[in-house]
C-alpha cells in the first residue's frame, strides 16, 4: 500500500504539501525525517519522537545487516515491532555508509565488496542483498543501491556512477518487482554537480519507473551555494506526481530553501548529532549551550517552544548537564532539536496550505536576523 497526493500548491513558488499513504500510516509533507540509523533515533524513546511530531523515521541496510542482522530482526517480523515503533520507516540502501567507509570497500559491477567495521569480515552488499534486507527491514520505503560520488569529482567519474547507479536501480526494480510484500521502491538521481548528468540520470531512472524519486550525491563536501544550486536544477524535474525526497540535507535554512523548489521529504543527522556536541536551534538561529553566557540564564532554550525541554528546564540547567556530560543533556537538547525540525516543517505545511509561503520565508529570516 503506497500512494502520494499533492494537497495543495503555492501561487508563488513550487511550495507544495502532500499526503504520502503507507502500510503503517500517512505522512504529512513536507517532512522531516528523524535518522535512526541503528534502529534508533539516538537517546530517546518512540514515544518521544510521536510527541515532537515524527511521522517517518529512517534506519540503515549497512548497519542493521551487520548489526543485530536479519535473523534476529526476523523474529519480531521487521524492524517496526523489533524497536517499538509503528510509524513507517524509509530505510537507505547502504550505498551511502559504504562511500562514506571508501578505504573498507571496493566497488564492482556486482555490488559493494567491503570488510565489516567492527570485525574485519568480508562481505558483498549488492543490489539484490540490499533489497533482501530491507524486505527483512519490512522498510515502507526502499531505496535503491547507489554510488555516491565524492567531491569534487569529473565528468568521467560522476557518469561512470550514475550509469552503475542506474544498472543497480535496474536490478532493483526486478527484485522488487518479484516480492509482493515490500515498501515502495525510489530511484536515487546521481551525477556529481554537473547539470547535464543530472539530467540524463533522472530520464534514466524514469525509463525504469518507480513510485518515488530522490536526490542523492549533495551535502558531500560542496559549497553550500553549490548544493542549492543543483537542487535548484534538479528537484524540479523530478515528476510531479510523486513523492521527491532530498537525501541529507540539511540545516533549517537548507529545508526552507529547498521546500520551495519542490522539495517534500528531508532527513540528515544534524538535529541529533549537534545536539550531542551542545548546538540547539532556535527561532533565532542556533546557540551553544556550553557558552559561559548560559551559565546563570533562567529563561528556555527558545521562548515560545513546547517542548518538553523548553517547558520544563532553563539554558542554566541545561548548560550544567552538558558541563558535567551527564547523559540526560543529550537526552534533553536531542528532544529540543528533533522538535524544532518537526515544528519547523509543521509551520511550512500550514504556510502553504495558506498561500503564504513567500511570507512564511521572510520571517524566518527576519527572526533570524534580529536574533
Amino acid at each position: 500500500m503506497f500512494s502520494f497526493n499533492v494537497i495543495s500548491q503555492s501561487q508563488d513558488c513550487l511550495a507544495r504539501t502532500g499526503v504520502i499513504e503507507t502500510t503503517h500510516g500517512k505522512i504529512e509533507t513536507p517532512i522531516f525525517m528523524p535518522v535512526g540509523t541503528l534502529g534508533s533515533v539516538k537517546s530517546v524513546t518512540p514515544e518521544e519522537l510521536l510527541a515532537c511530531g515524527a511521522q517517518i523515521i529512517l534506519g540503515n541496510t549497512y548497519h542493521l545487516y551487520l548489526r543485530p542482522g536479519c535473523d534476529i530482526i526476523d523474529l519480531f517480523s521487521g524492524l517496526h515491532r523489533f524497536m517499538h515503533w509503528q510509524g513507517p520507516i524509509l530505510t537507505d540502501s547502504g550505498g551511502f555508509q559504504l562511500f562514506s567507509l571508501a578505504k573498507l570497500a571496493k566497488i564492482t559491477e556486482e555490488g559493494y565488496a567491503f570488510q565489516s567495521h567492527l570485525d574485519g569480515s568480508s562481505h558483498l552488499l549488492s543490489p539484490e542483498k540490499s533489497m533482501e534486507v530491507q524486505f527483512c527491514l519490512d522498510s515502507d520505503i526502499i531505496m535503491c543501491l547507489d554510488q555516491c560520488t565524492r567531491y569534487p569529482a569529473d565528468r568521467d567519474e560522476a557518469l561512470k556512477a550514475l550509469e552503475l547507479t542506474t544498472r543497480w536501480a535496474r536490478r532493483c526494480k526486478t527484485v522488487w518487482e518479484k516480492n509482493k510484500t515490500g515498501g515502495a521502491l525510489f530511484g536515487i538521481v546521481q551525477g556529481g554537480m554537473h547539470k547535464e548528468l543530472r539530467k540524463k540520470s533522472l530520464a534514466d531512472l524514469m525509463e525504469i519507473e518507480f513510485p518515488g524519486y530522490a536526490v542523492g550525491g549533495l551535502s558531500v563536501g560542496e559549497p553550500k551555494d553549490l548544493m542549492r544550486e543543483m537542487s535548484a536544477w534538479t528537484i524540479p524535474r523530478l515528476p510531479e506526481h510523486l513523492p521527491r525526497y532530498i537525501m541529507g540535507v540539511g540545516t533549517p535554512e537548507d529545508i526552507v530553501e529547498l521546500v520551495g523548489m519542490g522539495a517534500d521529504m528531508f532527513d540528515c543527522v544534524i538535529p541529533t548529532r549537534n545536539a550531542r556536541n551542545g548546538q540547539l536551534f532556535t527561532h533565532a538561529g542556533t546557540i551553544n549551550i556550553c557558552n559561559s553566557r548560559f551559565k546563570y540564564d533562567t529563561n528556555p532554550v527558545d521562548s515560545g517552544c513546547t517542548c518538553y525541554t523548553c517547558m520544563n528546564y532553563s539554558r542554566a540547567y541545561l548548560r550544567h548537564l552538558y558541563q558535567a556530560r551527564e547523559l540526560l543533556a543529550y537526552r534533553l537538547n536531542t528532544l529540543h532539536n528533533l522538535h524544532y525540525y518537526l515544528d519547523l516543517a509543521k509551520q511550512i505545511r500550514a504556510a502553504i496550505q495558506g498561500d503564504r509561503y513567500e511570507t512564511f520565508k521572510r520571517e524566518f529570516y527576519d527572526k533570524r536576523q534580529s536574533g
